[in-house]
């Protein structure tokens, strides 16, 4: 089962995420014969073999239903099992923008963790980049890698277990992007310039929960040339969105003389939205309010650039403009 193709029929074999409700997924490895039980009944995978991925499936006992889903790097994050704290898509979509991630990209990711990111990054590098992944725990290190390799994404990801902060990368002139996620960031800005193109600009992100760490990675950047250093924080708002009445000049005009507050938006019972539907033909709009207290703090993403080296050999220039005596 790969995560860089779509197919559009469940085949025995595929990984696929069963979407109960909305804050309820799971997934499960289709196999004749077998099924899984849910909550709202029982799913036997024969039943679900040769339907379109999306459908619509009813459980064997008429309990409910769930929808059957191709799985991509989104829903991965939604279900995955969590061996560590892991990036969510606001942070995933701005980091992979801003380090300029594209097809044919080379990227360097230091850990690894869950994958979470792992996976974006390599359908948004395929089919021809790649991908050099670093985790310092064994036994993270062994379940990332079983991942990758059952998802089809083996050939695009290259994960190694190495203590980056004491042994670098081992890298040289190798990647366009780098992103760190580390405890100590700053410790291993250096080999991640030296794992920089060495003639093109790069973009380096660290993902810190702590403004000490941002302040550290900071200084790091700057001492090792680095430019453009800024830093970001993405927060999740969401917005109530609901419909109100357009109020007529009359009508206000009127309530203002009796001295009566309008009612411009709409009934929260169903009943009533109903009938004041079905009495009232005013034009209505939809309206967006946000929260004003905004929650949600995942880390500081700071971000900089790696200018490429520019070697001049002063003599030879020298050399050639200075005139030849006679």
């Amino acid at each position: 089962m790969s995560f860089n193709s779509w197919k559009k029929y469940i085949e025995d074999g595929d990984l696929a995420v069963l979407y109960i409700n909305r804050n309820t997924q799971s997934t499960a490895w289709i196999k004749s014969g077998e099924e899984t039980n849910t909550r709202f009944g029982v799913f036997k995978h024969d039943d679900l073999i040769g339907k379109e991925y999306g459908s619509k499936v009813v459980s064997s006992n008429y309990k409910g239903f769930i929808y059957v889903l191709h799985p991509t790097p989104e829903l991965w994050t939604m279900v995955l099992p969590h061996r560590t704290q892991i990036l969510y898509l606001p942070d995933i979509s701005f980091i992979s923008t801003y380090l300029d991630m594209k097809p044919g990209s080379r990227v360097l990711e230091c850990g690894t963790g869950s994958g979470s990111f792992s996976h974006s990054i390599a359908r948004t590098i395929a089919p021809t980049g790649k991908l050099y992944t670093f985790e310092y725990h064994e036994q993270r290190t062994q379940v990332a890698q079983k991942e990758f390799d059952d998802h089809g994404l083996s050939d695009l990801i290259v994960l190694q277990q190495r203590d980056v902060c004491k042994d670098g990368f081992g890298l040289e002139d190798a990647v366009n992007a780098v992103f760190l996620d580390l405890p100590a960031p700053w410790e291993a800005i250096a080999s991640a310039k030296k794992a920089f193109k060495q003639h093109r600009t790069g973009k380096i992100c660290t993902f810190s929960p702590c403004i000490e760490q941002v302040s550290r990675s900071v200084q790091a950047l700057y001492d090792h040339g680095f430019v453009d250093i800024t830093m970001y924080e993405c927060l999740s708002r969401d917005h109530d969105v609901s419909s109100m009445r357009k109020i007529t000049f009359e009508e206000a005009i009127a309530a203002a003389k009796a001295k009566e507050p309008i009612s411009v938006r709409e009934p929260k019972s169903k009943s009533l939205k109903r009938k004041a539907d079905a009495d009232d033909t005013t034009p209505k709009y939809l309206i967006s309010k946000a929260p004003v207290d905004c929650r949600g703090h995942t880390s500081y993403l700071t971000f900089a650039t790696f200018l490429p080296a520019i070697q001049e050999d002063l003599s030879n220039d020298s050399a050639a403009t200075t005139p030849q005596s006679a």
